[in-house]
């Protein structure tokens, strides 16, 4: 018997076959098609993520040689804050509108108005109003597409409307509902007055469960499509963020995730419902009951360096691409010359913003720099600026954390900044904190199908499990020495976004 965690990403759906022992048996993808119908806007259509769910689902049974009457419990995760809008059927009334669309930002002005500012809304939603949101979304639909806004009747997250697909159920769980703007955080269920403010239908919004509760029965239907079982239990699951967590054993107090995409995010686990007044990081739901969690998004973290490699290394790209040959490789090349030069670069800052940011500067117009160049700084200079700067990046968040009185005792890495011994010290140096990294990389699906497990009794609880199934292979301890020069560095660091806020929608402007 296995269990199958399915993750609903942005560019694929991923799924996963799990054994009851904790061994990852198979895993298969199916891509999905993104479309930018204008500039800064983003859309998936949701049945292109159900044919994704059949294709992977199929190919992962198979790769793992079991019939779909084996699987036990199905686990869902997904990209966080996409609105699917639905009327009476599962046909969507139009494409979704993702977590990076970028058009709602007088919807977000309107929310915190009529929430009474950004504080009012801060303690009543636990996240100030940011447009990849779901609340704005469907203000924005409301304004802007008004003959579809009088359709609707069902407002779904991404892997919820997977979910609608399995079973027939309307169902959200607490992870995922926590990034829409209308749930409160505090008290774990939808927050009526926000939703009443903004003049909702609170009848478009789903039940909420915890994230291991059973949410329904894969039915007929979908298991002409499945190879899986009509009945097959559909537990909660979580937000592509909470699910990953899982995945890694970031499920209480004191432990903290590093994940380094293009994106960099860090995660940290916590007992209570901790917010930051400023709304610099997102406090949401965890997917462990009576537990949240503290997170922050740094857009230009792993795609700093790929900009860097790329810029370099153009050459060299080209011709492993020509022999299709990993890239990543050139990656290690690009750390080893970082390390010839010393800590700090020589005074060379770099600001990771070449995409504007998130968190915590939550700022489209800011843009990337180098700062403090001067003829001495060679091209091992300009690699560890990039790699140094895109981990003050993210010691900025950790110490937003800290400031809120959240316990740091562990680190876990993993993405590019896991798999170099080098970046994984510097990371420890910076967060003054030790850093591991685990046995395990498959992340939201995982933990996905980790809560299927325990939603069906093959583990009492989530930390069990992941006790279970999830170990330290590596460990990395902050340098004294060097943890008291970047602290000193990070002062400087800290002091150049505020010093350059002001130019920034300048050269946006220009650039733009």
């Amino acid at each position: 018997m296995a269990l199958l965690g399915l993750d609903i990403g942005t560019s694929a759906t991923k799924a996963l076959v799990l054994t009851p022992q904790g061994k990852v048996v198979a895993t298969a993808e199916s891509p999905h098609v993104l479309k930018t119908p204008r500039p800064g806007w983003s859309e998936q259509d949701p049945e292109g993520w159900w044919r994704a769910v059949v294709l992977a689902t199929g190919q992962a049974l198979k790769k793992a040689g079991i019939h779909g009457s084996e699987i036990t419990a199905i686990g869902l995760s997904g990209q966080m804050h996409g609105s699917v809008f639905l009327g009476d059927g599962p046909r969507p009334l139009r494409p979704a509108l993702l977590w990076n669309d970028q058009r709602t930002a007088k919807e977000c002005r309107e929310i915190e108005k009529l929430a009474g500012g950004r504080e009012s809304l801060i303690n009543m939603v636990g996240n100030p109003a940011l447009t990849g949101f779901t609340a704005p979304k469907i203000l924005w639909l409301r304004a802007n597409e008004p003959a579809r806004y009088e359709k609707c009747r069902h407002v779904l997250l991404p892997k919820d409307y997977i979910r609608y697909r399995l079973t027939g159920d309307y169902a959200g769980e607490v992870s995922d509902a926590s990034g829409t703007l209308l749930f409160d955080v505090k008290n774990r269920r939808w927050c009526k007055e926000l939703i009443d403010r903004l003049g909702i239908d609170s009848s478009w919004l789903p039940p909420i469960s915890e994230s291991q509760e059973i949410t329904g029965q894969v039915s007929a239907a979908a298991a002409e499509f499945l190879p899986l079982r009509k009945g097959t239990p559909v537990v909660g699951g979580a937000g592509d963020q909470a699910a990953g967590a899982v995945g890694t054993g970031v499920v209480s107090s004191g432990l903290l995730s590093a994940s380094m995409g293009t994106s960099g995010v860090i995660f940290a686990a916590s007992d209570s419902p901790q917010t930051d007044p400023r709304g610099r990081v997102h406090t949401m739901c965890h997917a462990i009951p009576k537990t949240w969690c503290v997170f922050g998004c740094m857009l230009s973290a792993g795609g700093s360096l790929q900009w860097l490699r790329n810029m370099l290394l153009p050459h060299e790209m080209e011709q492993l691409l020509r022999r299709k040959k990993d890239p990543g490789v050139l990656y290690e090349h690009l750390i080893e010359q970082g390390q010839q030069a010393p800590v700090g670069a020589e005074h060379l800052f770099f600001l990771p913003y070449l995409t504007g940011e998130r968190c915590p500067h939550p700022d489209p117009y800011a843009r990337g720099a180098f700062i403090g160049l001067t003829p001495r700084h060679q091209q091992s200079h300009l690699i560890r600026s990039v790699l140094e700067g895109i981990t003050f990046g993210m010691r900025e968040q950790v110490a937003i954390m800290r400031s809120m009185g959240l316990k740091v005792d562990q680190v876990r890495a993993s993405g590019g900044g896991a798999r170099s011994s080098f970046w994984r010290q510097l990371q420890a140096d910076m967060y003054e904190a030790p850093v591991a990294t685990i046995n395990v990389s498959e992340g939201a699906a995982l933990g996905a199908a980790i809560l299927a497990g325990v939603g069906t009794g093959v583990w009492k609880t989530v930390a069990q499990a992941t006790m279970a199934i999830i170990k330290i292979q590596q460990r990395s301890s902050p340098h004294k020495i060097r943890a008291a020069q970047y602290a000193n560095l990070y002062r400087t660091y800290a002091a150049l976004y505020p010093a350059l806020q002001g130019i920034f929608p300048r050269l946006a402007g220009e650039a733009g």
